[in-house]
């Protein structure tokens, strides 16, 4: 008898730790203030009847991607691919070793790659190494990068790097009627390659920096080339011009990292009609990813929009306290 009431006991609170996990949209979130924010939130603009409720029409959450998604430290994902894309180019051409800015990536001079107000050395090296392939050639030189480079650090393919909770936050939202948009300063092209598999953002819901593309009927049929022409930037006082171009819609939520993010955070959660959020990612853990914010290697200094949150309200992530774990696919050295 005793043995049985034990079982019992036992079953039901297996069912109840069951029930409770799956009744957590978070999961991979300590319960902290950062995860009750979020959630208040989404719960407080889909109840019908409250005087917060949003309109599912209305809910459009934008997530910036490197350091927000996934890491861009020491490096964007997207330099590792333009560095190894130069190492192959420069295999076919070896006159391109003549020129600075490939000189600059073969010496791993990240500090001059980065200069200027957008990048310059980085656009440089796009010009030399993308400029005139069609976008169906671009796509596949992506796929085949994805599918053998490895992170130094955390030999994992780099696709498999994302954030374990930041993908709870965009399936919680997109469950409870948000459409959710990347709006990132890395390459529009790049990110569409891999969006929906990673993030499950159909293309059409990416927007990043771009340029002019132009039309021509090969005798293979259409084809669309590459150009460097019409460059825009979708960074900084960028990204909210690239949600009205692009989207058409103000965001209610916003999630970044860095102060590249700042002007967005600001132009979803200021003297915005609807109730809004924002949240900044911030890079507290050296042991399982990075600790930076001032200070970064690369990309993602996070310093203005830092100072900026308490008075603009603001959540920010402790990631080494806030997350249970960080990475979709655990690297050995989680």
């Amino acid at each position: 008898m005793m043995r049985s009431i034990a079982l019992t006991t036992l079953a039901l609170m297996l069912t109840a730790s069951v029930v409770a996990r799956a009744s957590d949209p978070l999961p991979s979130w300590n319960d902290t203030a950062s995860k009750a924010a979020i959630v208040a939130f989404v719960e407080k603009v889909t109840e019908e009847g409250s005087p917060d409720y949003v309109p599912p029409e209305e809910r459009i959450a934008v997530f910036d991607n490197d350091g927000t998604l996934w890491p861009e430290d020491p490096m964007p994902f997207q330099l590792a691919f333009a560095l190894d894309m130069v190492k192959k180019k420069v295999t076919e051409k070896p006159e391109l070793k003549d020129e600075p800015m490939i000189a600059a990536a073969l010496a791993g001079d990240f500090e001059k790659l980065l200069a200027g107000p957008h990048h310059d050395g980085l656009l440089k090296i796009a010009a030399l190494t993308h400029a005139g392939m069609t976008t169906t050639e671009f796509d596949q030189e992506v796929k085949d990068w994805f599918a053998t480079a490895e992170h130094p650090r955390f030999k994992r393919h780099y696709d498999q790097l994302t954030y374990q909770p930041m993908q709870e936050v965009l399936a919680y939202m997109r469950a409870n009627g948000f459409k959710t948009f990347i709006v990132s300063g890395g390459g529009a092209d790049f990110m569409r390659v891999f969006s929906e598999r990673v993030y499950g953002i159909v293309p059409q819901q990416v927007v990043g920096t771009c340029t002019r593309t132009k039309y021509e009927l090969r005798p293979s049929g259409p084809v669309l080339i590459k150009t460097m022409d019409q460059l825009f930037v979708d960074d900084k006082a960028g990204k909210p011009v690239g949600i009205h171009e692009f989207i058409g819609r103000r965001p209610i939520a916003c999630f970044g990292n860095s102060d590249g993010d700042k002007e967005m955070l600001e132009y979803t959660t200021i003297s915005n009609p609807r109730p809004s959020f924002g949240l900044i990612v911030h890079h507290t853990d050296g042991v399982r990813e990075y600790k930076y914010d001032a200070h970064p290697k690369s990309s993602g200094k996070l310093v203005a929009a830092l100072k900026e949150a308490p008075e603009r309200g603001w959540t920010v992530v402790d990631m080494k306290n806030d997350w249970k774990r960080v990475f979709s696919t655990p690297p050995a050295s989680e």
